[in-house]
């Protein structure tokens, strides 16, 4: 997958989770625990796309020395 599929994809995983964050502050309490989940979900999926970005612009053909 390349930089800017990742990115693409990390973007939609943010617009994600400040749906879900919105949705929370205004969901009747039986559907709280079900949009938490999904939420915990989604933060999951965010952070491991964020970790894939990173250590894909941090990747130089050259290791670096300091």
């Amino acid at each position: 997958m390349s930089l800017r599929d990742l990115a693409r994809a990390l973007y939609r995983a943010q617009q994600q989770v400040e749906r879900l964050e919105k949705l929370l502050l205004s969901a009747p309490p039986e559907k709280e625990t079900a949009i938490q989940l999904e939420l915990q979900e989604a933060r999951a999926e965010r952070l491991q796309l964020q970790k894939m970005v990173d250590g894909r612009k941090d990747s130089s053909p050259l290791p670096r020395r300091f």
